[in-house]
């Protein structure tokens, strides 16, 4: 693996690159919006500068990094030399397997198509194409050069070839890995989504605030982030449509919280919206 493609360029797409370019990988990233690659790359320079002031890499690494990264509106160009492709576009199967189908027939014969799904099905994705044994799921997490965790998800037909490459592949970008067969939801997001959707019930029932859920998992149980600011970081239309997947696929105890629902209907999408379960000013 040398040469590395993403396909999206939104929170996570712009994260799996620059811990791609960090690792080493010669690194493009693709967009069909130019406004949304210029945005991805004025983030990654204030990142990788941010992270040179605080002393986590040297500026030298800063530098070299930048240089291993590129940036195109164009999907062919994007993955016609790619060893790797991972795909990180919005969570819906149509435009996963629309795109799937698009790699399938530019990209290289040996390369692997990833997807960065966080609950849907790499089986089915892989279907669409004529090379599901290099077809997998690679879930990381947000935010992507701190987080430490990678999933690794075997479709029906993904083969060990594949898995052992995008295994060594995460961890030369400094990630731990965890190989699940798939069923809806992985690992992770079957329980954060569940523990996500009961705060969100606490809330709207008047159980705690916001503040005292958050500090209570927090601090009562050890999570290094509450689930609602979670929820907030991810973006609440991200976390409802998992969660509608999951019930869909799962069942009932994965109906989405209607106070879920009514936040998104108002565009209280968290973060990149600036309100969410909290409000916030940068």
């Amino acid at each position: 693996m040398n040469n590395i493609a993403v396909i999206g360029s939104g929170t996570m797409g712009r994260g799996i690159a620059y811990t791609a370019a960090l690792a080493g990988f010669d690194v493009i990233l693709q967009d069909i919006s130019i406004e949304a690659i210029d945005k991805a790359k004025q983030y990654i320079i204030k990142e990788a500068s941010t992270s040179v002031e605080k002393g986590f890499i040297t500026g030298e690494q800063k530098e070299s990094a930048l240089q291993r990264l590129s940036y195109t509106t164009d999907l062919i160009e994007a993955v016609q030399t790619a060893d790797l492709v991972v795909e990180a576009i919005i969570e819906v199967m149509e435009a996963k397997i629309n795109i799937f189908q698009q790699l399938d027939t530019y990209a290289p014969r040996h390369a692997i198509l990833a997807t960065n799904t966080s609950t849907m099905s790499p089986t089915e994705i892989a279907a669409s194409t004529s090379r599901p044994g290099q077809c997998v799921a690679m879930h990381f997490f947000n935010p992507v050069h701190k987080m430490k965790l990678v999933e690794i998800i075997r479709g029906l037909d993904t083969s060990d070839a594949t898995v052992q490459l995008v295994r060594q592949t995460a961890e030369e970008m400094g990630k731990e890995t965890v190989e699940v067969n798939e069923f809806p939801g992985f690992v992770t997001s079957r329980m954060n989504c569940l523990i996500g959707n009961e705060a969100m019930n606490m809330l709207m029932e008047g159980v705690a605030s916001a503040e005292d859920i958050d500090k209570a998992m927090k601090l009562g149980l050890n999570h290094p982030m509450g689930p609602l600011q979670l929820a907030d970081l991810v973006g609440l239309d991200s976390r409802l449509r998992n969660m509608e997947y999951l019930y869909k696929h799962l069942g009932e105890k994965y109906r989405p919280s209607p106070l879920l629902v009514k936040y998104v209907k108002a565009g209280r999408l968290g973060r990149k919206s600036g309100r969410g379960f909290y409000t916030y000013t940068d």
